[in-house]
């Protein structure tokens, strides 16, 4: 699993959604302008994020972004997964196999942090966080 700049953008932007009002429709300049970041950049992070059915998007003159129904649901791993695939954070440059030491000791620190970055929510992070 890889974190790069796209997610943390991706990560930001759910948050504000989540925190804007769920059902309220923001425009990519307005989400892109919070950031600090190219209304084009966001706008292909965003298409991530509609694919992955996390946000949807509407046209028009007062279209936009903004959370799917089921947004509670939504872990930091969801984003991250969406933004960057499922690859693994470490990869072991020779295939010893599970009774490899050090392939057993990343794999276990991987999963130790999916399962948390599973275990947090955007709703939860938007109850208590202003970002």
């Amino acid at each position: 699993m890889k974190y790069s700049r796209a997610t943390d953008y991706a990560l930001h932007t759910m948050l504000f959604l989540a925190q804007a009002t769920p059902r309220e429709t923001i425009s990519v300049h307005k989400l892109a302008e919070r950031q600090n970041v190219s209304p084009t950049y966001l706008s292909k992070i965003l298409t991530k994020l509609v694919k992955a059915g996390m946000i949807e998007s509407l046209p028009g003159v007062n279209g936009g972004y903004k959370l799917k129904s089921n947004w509670e649901n939504i872990s930091f791993l969801d984003v991250i997964h969406a933004i960057e695939g499922s690859a693994s954070l470490f990869d072991c440059s020779f295939d010893h196999g599970p009774q490899c030491p050090i392939q057993r000791v990343v794999e276990q620190a991987e999963k130790k942090m999916e399962d948390y970055l599973k275990s947090m929510t955007i709703a939860a992070l938007a109850k208590e966080a202003q970002c």
